[in-house]
C-alpha cells in the first residue's frame, strides 16, 4: 500500500472494485466460472503488487502493461470466438448500464489520491479526467433505458459510445502519466498509484470490465 495515504481511500477502493465485480457476476447469471477467474486474478495482482513486482519502472516493455495486457487480450478473444460470443450474448445490458455508477467512486479515488501526490492533477476531474459524468448518467440511462423503455437505440448508443470516448481519455493519460521510458506527462507527479495494492485493480480489473460492458453493450445494441 501507499505509506502515506489515508487508510479510507484504500478501503473506498477495495469496496468500488468488489462492487464492479458483483455487477459484473450479476450480468453474467452469477456465473461462479467467470466469478472464480476474476477472484483469482485480483489475488494474483494483489500479490505481485505486495512483493513490489510494479514499482520496478525501468523496464521495456514497462511492467505494468501486464495489468491490462491480458484483460484485453481475453475481450478481444470473447469477440472473435463462437464461445466467447454465446458468452457476451448472455450477459445483461441493463446491469452492464447499471455498473458504471462505480466510475463516481473510482473519480472520488483519483482526487483523493491527487491530493496525496500519488498521481497528477490532470487524472482528475479538475484536469483531463471527465469520467466521472458517466457514472452520474449511467444512472438515468439505466431507469429511462432499461427500466421505463423510453429512450432509444440511438440515444443508448450515443451515451455509450460517449462514456467509452470518456474512458479511452483517461487511460491514454494514465499511461502516458505513469514512470516509463514512454512517459510523457506529469513528471513532477507521475502515476505512481497504480504501481501499488489495491490500486492495480484500477487497470486489471475495473477499467476491463467497464470497457467490456460499453462493447457488450453498443453490440446488442447494433444486432
Amino acid at each position: 500500500m501507499i505509506a502515506h495515504l489515508p487508510m479510507y481511500v484504500n478501503i473506498v477502493f477495495i469496496l468500488t472494485t468488489l462492487l464492479t465485480v458483483f455487477l459484473f457476476y450479476k450480468a453474467g447469471s452469477r456465473s461462479k466460472i467467470s466469478l472464480g477467474i476474476l477472484v483469482l486474478w485480483l489475488l494474483l495482482q494483489a500479490v505481485l503488487s505486495y512483493v513490489g513486482f510494479y514499482t520496478v519502472t525501468n523496464t521495456t516493455p514497462p511492467r505494468f502493461i501486464l495489468l491490462a495486457l491480458p484483460a484485453v487480450l481475453l475481450i478481444i478473444y470473447l469477440f472473435l470466438t463462437a464461445k466467447g460470443r454465446v458468452y457476451l450474448n448472455n450477459l445483461d445490458a441493463k446491469t452492464l448500464t447499471l455498473l458504471h455508477v462505480v466510475r463516481i467512486p473510482v473519480e472520488l479515488c483519483l482526487y483523493w489520491l491527487f491530493l496525496h501526490k500519488s498521481i497528477p492533477q490532470l487524472m482528475t476531474f479538475e484536469g483531463r479526467n471527465f469520467d466521472i459524468l458517466a457514472g452520474l448518467t449511467a444512472p438515468v440511462i439505466f431507469y429511462f433505458g432499461y427500466v421505463k423503455n423510453k429512450l432509444g437505440k440511438t440515444v443508448l448508443l450515443l451515451w455509450n459510445f460517449i462514456c467509452l470516448g470518456l474512458l479511452l481519455n483517461i487511460v491514454i493519460n494514465a499511461v502516458l502519466s505513469a514512470p516509463s521510458n514512454f512517459q510523457q506527462f506529469a513528471f513532477e507527479q507521475p502515476n505512481t498509484a497504480i504501481l501499488y495494492f489495491p490500486f492495480v485493480w484500477l487497470p486489471c480489473c475495473i477499467v476491463p470490465l467497464v470497457l467490456l460492458a460499453h462493447l457488450v453493450c453498443i453490440r446488442k445494441l447494433l444486432v
